[in-house]
C-alpha cells in the first residue's frame, strides 16, 4: 500500500478526478479499472469503501481509504470515521471493506474512527441503498434520517449496561381480534411461524365484544411476530400518538420493552432508544417516520397506522414517505407488512391491486355492526328545515347536538384551525394576499389581520383590484366555530383542541356533557365515546384542487366517526363531493380508493403511474425537462411557482425574488426504476458541472 502521500481518497470504482464540466464523463462513464492488491501486515482487508456525509450529488460513491493496524478491529463496514477529502476533513461511514483497490497512487489513510459502534448495520446499508435509488436521491440523505446525532456520554452508559434477557413468546390467539377480518387468523398464523405477510388493513371502530381496538390488534401481530424471534416496527404521525401506542402495547406485552423513536426526543433519549435497538436489548419500537430504518435485529413486521396522513412524508431528501420505506424494508428484510387505517390510501390499494400485498377487511355485516350511522342531507332535507336550512350549522345539526348533550360530549371536526383563517375584499370579494409574500391573509378573534405565511401585519391592506381597505371572512375556523356554539349552547362548556390553540390538541376528554371542536387529527379521544360527531364544511375539504383531495377529506372524516359512541350519530355538513361523502355512508372505503385508482391510471398520475415533479429555476428545469423528453417520458410544465425569497438578503429591506418553475416527469409503472436513475444520473451530472439544482420528488403527494 505505501503511505500517503494525497489529501483525497479514491474511488473504488476509478480515479477520481476533481470535478469539472470536461470532466464528467470520466466521473460518471468510465468503466472499472484494474483492481490491485493493497497489503498491510496485520490488517486482513486494509481498504476501507468510505461513503462521505456530504449533500453534493456527485460524491455519493465509495472511496477507497487505507487502514492502519491500529484501528483496524475498530473500523467495521458501518461505523463512523473521519477522512481528509478535498483538503478538509469529513465525516462519513465505511460502506465496506475489501483488499483490492482500483486506485494507482497510495490511499490516503482514514484518520480516526468515531466510534466503534457499527451504526449502520448490513440491513440498514441495503436500505439505505434502496431508499436513494427510489427516490433518485443519495445514500448520505437517507443514513442521516437513519442514524440520529451521537451522544458520547450515553453511548458510553449504555456499552456497561449488562444485556437483558429477552422474554420468550407464544403464538397468540386470533380470538377477540384478528378473527373478526377475513384472512386475519391465517395471516397471524404466517407471522407466528416466520413468514412474511403482506396486507392492507381497514381497521374496524373498536366495539366492545364485537371488535377490538387497532392498538390491541396490532399488539397481537407483535406479539406473533415475536413468538418466531423476530422484532417489529409500529410507524405512527405524531411523538404523542407514539407515546400512547408504546403506552398502551407495553401493558398488553408487560414482558417486553417497548421503546419510542422519534425526532422530536432530545439527542440523549433518542440515542438512547436507537443503541437499545442497535445492541439488540430491544426488539419492538414505535415512532414516526425516521423510525422506519430502525435497526430491529431480525425485523419480522412492520406495522404503518393511518398511513394516508401527510406527517409521514419525509419533508427532507430523498422525500420518500414512510410506508415506501417500509415496502423496500420488507422486500430487502423478509418482514411481514401491514398498512392500515381505519380508511384506505389509494397507495395501498396500488398495491393490493398488483397482487403485493392481500386485502383485510371485515364482512360487510360486521361492518355494519360496528360502524356508526352516518347522515349526510341533501337539499329536500335542508329546504324542511326552513331559513336555517342554508346556515353553515342547520337547525338539524343542533337538535342532534342537544341530544348527545344529555348524555355526554360531542365532536365537531372543523377542517380549518384558527379564527377567520382566509379573507377576501369586502366590495370585490377577492381573496387577500399579503403584500410582501403573496400569502393568504387571516383574521384573529381580536380583529387584527395578519399573513399565514410571514406572520407580518397587514393593518394598512388595500385590494389591488378596487383599492377598498375592508375584508370580510371567506372561510370560519375552529376558533370562531366554538365562538358561535358557545353563543348557541350558553350552559354548555366549549373546548377547542388543535396546534394553534393555547393549550394544544387535547389526547382525551372524560364523559361529561361538552362540545369538542377540533381539526382534522387532532380530535381528542372521548370516554365512551362521542354521543354525536358533526362534520362541518365538507365541501371545503373535499372539493380543493389538489391531488388525493377526496381520499385526504374521506380520510379525516372517518378519523372522526369512529370516535363516535355505539348507537351514535354522524352528521356531515357543508356540500361536500357526492362520491366520497357516500363512500362515508356505506363505509366501502377500498372501494372508493379502488374507483379513485382506476381514475389515476386513466390521467397517467401516481400511483398508477411513477412520477417526479421537478422544482427549481427556469433553466434548469427546462433543460431537464428537454432530457426527460429525449429519453421518450412523458412531461408536464414547466408552470411558474411562488417565487423563494433568498435567505442571505437582509431582512431590514425587501428582499429579492427567485424565480421558480414547476414541472412533473412521469411514465408508466413497469418503468419507473429506469426514470429514477436517469433523475439520480442527470443530478450528478449536473452538480459535476455546477449547474443550478433542481429539487426531484419522486411519487409526490401534492402535485401543484
Amino acid at each position: 500500500m505505501g503511505h500517503s502521500t494525497g489529501v483525497r481518497g479514491a474511488s473504488s470504482s476509478a480515479p477520481p478526478p476533481m470535478a469539472g464540466a470536461g470532466e464528467q464523463g470520466v466521473l460518471l462513464a468510465t468503466p472499472p479499472a484494474a483492481q490491485r492488491q493493497v497489503r498491510v501486515p496485520g490488517v486482513e482487508r486494509p481498504v476501507a469503501r468510505v461513503v462521505l456525509d456530504t449533500v453534493v450529488p456527485h460524491l455519493d460513491r465509495a472511496f477507497d481509504y487505507a487502514l492502519r493496524p491500529e484501528i483496524d478491529r475498530a473500523a467495521q463496514p458501518g461505523t463512523r470515521v473521519i477522512v481528509r477529502f478535498g483538503g478538509q476533513e469529513m465525516r462519513g461511514w465505511i460502506w465496506s471493506r475489501a483488499t483490492t483497490t482500483s486506485h494507482l497512487g497510495p490511499l490516503a489513510p482514514v484518520r480516526r474512527v468515531v466510534s466503534d459502534l457499527p451504526v449502520l448495520p448490513d440491513a440498514s446499508r441495503r436500505l439505505i441503498e434502496a431508499v436513494a435509488a427510489r427516490g433518485a436521491g443519495t445514500r448520505a440523505d437517507a443514513a442521516r434520517l437513519a442514524v440520529p446525532p451521537r451522544h458520547a456520554t450515553t453511548e458510553d452508559s449504555m456499552r456497561h449496561q449488562p444485556p437483558a434477557a429477552l422474554p420468550t413468546w407464544r403464538r397468540p390467539s386470533a380470538e377477540g381480534t384478528w378473527e373478526a377480518y377475513e384472512g386475519g387468523s391465517e395471516l397471524l398464523a404466517d407471522l407466528a411461524r416466520g413468514g412474511s405477510p403482506r396486507a392492507a388493513w381497514c381497521a374496524l371502530p373498536p366495539v366492545e365484544g364485537v371488535s377490538a381496538s387497532w392498538i390491541r390488534c396490532v399488539a397481537v401481530a407483535v406479539q406473533a411476530s415475536l413468538a418466531s424471534g423476530r422484532g417489529a416496527v409500529v410507524l405512527v404521525a405524531t411523538t404523542d400518538r407514539a407515546e400512547a401506542v408504546a403506552a398502551t402495547m407495553r401493558r398488553l406485552l408487560d414482558e417486553e420493552d417497548v421503546v419510542v423513536l422519534s425526532a422530536e426526543h432530545g439527542p440523549a433519549r433518542r440515542y438512547r432508544a436507537f443503541l437499545k435497538l442497535l445492541l439488540g436489548r430491544a426488539r419492538v419500537v414505535v415512532g414516526t417516520r425516521a423510525a422506519a430504518f430502525a435497526p430491529v435485529h431480525r425485523l419480522g413486521l412492520a406495522v404503518i397506522w393511518d398511513d394516508g396522513d401527510h406527517r409521514l412524508d419525509e419533508r427532507h431528501a430523498p422525500y420518500l414517505h414512510a410506508r415506501t420505506v417500509l415496502e423496500l424494508r420488507s422486500s430487502l428484510e423478509g418482514a411481514g407488512l401491514i398498512l392500515a387505517g381505519h380508511s384506505r390510501s389509494v397507495e395501498a390499494q396500488c398495491l393490493v391491486e398488483r397482487g403485493w400485498c392481500q386485502d383485510l377487511v371485515a364482512p360487510r355485516d360486521l361492518r355494519r355492526a360496528t360502524v356508526p350511522r352516518v347522515i349526510v342531507p341533501g337539499a329536500p332535507e335542508l329546504d324542511a328545515e326552513g331559513a336555517s336550512g342554508g346556515a353553515r350549522i342547520p337547525s338539524l345539526a343542533h337538535r342532534l347536538l342537544h341530544r348527545a348533550l344529555a348524555a355526554g360530549p360531542a365532536l365537531i371536526q372543523v377542517p380549518r384551525s384558527g379564527y377567520a383563517p382566509v379573507v377576501a375584499c369586502q366590495s370585490c370579494r377577492r381573496a387577500a394576499h399579503c403584500a410582501h409574500c403573496s400569502g393568504p391573509l387571516a383574521m384573529t378573534a381580536q380583529g387584527r389581520t395578519g399573513c399565514r405565511w410571514c406572520a407580518r401585519p397587514a393593518a394598512s391592506w388595500s385590494c389591488p383590484n378596487c383599492g377598498a381597505t375592508a375584508l370580510r371572512m371567506v372561510r370560519v375556523g375552529s376558533a370562531r366555530t366554538g365562538e358561535e356554539l358557545g353563543r348557541a349552547f350558553p350552559n354548555t362548556p366549549v373546548v377547542v383542541s388543535g396546534a394553534r390553540e393555547g393549550h394544544g390538541v387535547l389526547s382525551t376528554v372524560d364523559a361529561s356533557p361538552r362540545l369538542v371542536v377540533a381539526t382534522p387529527g387532532a380530535e381528542p379521544v372521548a370516554e365512551g365515546g362521542y354521543g354525536a360527531v358533526l362534520l362541518l364544511d365538507g365541501g371545503a375539504l373535499s372539493a380543493r384542487p389538489e391531488l388525493g383531495a377526496t381520499g385526504e377529506a374521506l380520510r379525516c372524516w372517518t378519523n372522526a366517526a369512529v370516535l363516535c359512541a355505539p348507537g351514535g350519530t354522524v352528521l356531515l355538513l357543508g356540500s361536500p363531493d357526492l362520491r366520497t361523502s357516500q363512500a362515508l355512508v356505506r363505509w366501502d372505503h377500498a372501494g372508493f380508493a379502488r374507483q379513485e385508482l382506476g381514475e389515476r391510471e386513466e390521467l397517467h398520475l401516481p400511483p398508477a403511474w411513477r412520477a417526479a415533479r421537478l422544482d427549481g429555476p427556469p433553466r434548469a428545469v427546462e433543460a431537464l425537462l428537454a432530457h426527460a423528453r429525449q429519453k421518450g417520458y412523458e412531461t408536464l410544465g414547466p408552470v411558474a411557482v411562488a417565487p423563494v425569497t433568498a435567505p442571505q438578503a437582509d431582512r431590514e429591506r425587501e428582499a429579492p425574488a427567485v424565480p421558480m418553475s414547476r414541472a412533473l416527469v412521469r411514465c408508466p409503472w413497469e418503468q419507473g426504476e429506469e426514470l429514477a436513475r436517469m433523475l439520480r444520473l442527470s443530478t450528478r451530472e449536473r452538480s459535476v458541472r455546477r449547474d443550478e439544482a433542481v429539487r426531484i420528488e419522486l411519487d409526490p403527494a401534492f402535485l401543484w
